[in-house]
């Protein structure tokens, strides 16, 4: 199963509504369950570094199949995944990559945004995934 178009765009303008509600520029990108890019939001004036670090966190959370900030936590010193960024050609383990559900919990895709602190970073994509 994969994310449509559609459904990208539909979690994308959640996103950036939440974004305005928050008062915050994001780059929001929405890959497939393959990590292929299915759609991609750069807001006016969003850092040009999170364009690089919103889509890294959308293919962390797809490899894994774990929100990023939960492989943020198994990936601290001395915990079991302990410098698994540095694989799959550099992953992102703090918040802002959310899985993307269909309505029967598989995963079709995920959602990585990046632009503010990380608390909004996951509170956007949580939002963008929840738009399903």
């Amino acid at each position: 199963m994969n994310i449509t178009l559609d459904q990208a765009q539909r979690i994308i303008a959640a996103a950036i509504e939440k974004s305005k509600q928050l008062g915050v520029k994001m780059n929001i990108a929405v890959v497939d369950s393959g990590v292929n890019l299915v759609a991609f939001a750069k807001m006016d004036d969003a850092w040009l570094g999170s364009i690089d670090i919103a889509q890294k966190k959308a293919k962390t959370a797809r490899f894994f199949n774990m929100n990023t900030g939960e492989i943020g936590k198994l990936s601290q010193p001395g915990q079991p995944l302990y410098n698994i960024e540095h694989s799959n050609n550099g992953l992102i383990t703090f918040p802002g990559g959310v899985l993307i559900k269909d309505s029967e919990g598989n995963i079709i895709g995920s959602i990585g945004v990046s632009g503010s602190t990380v608390d909004d970073d996951h509170e956007v994509a949580s939002a963008g995934a929840a738009a399903l």
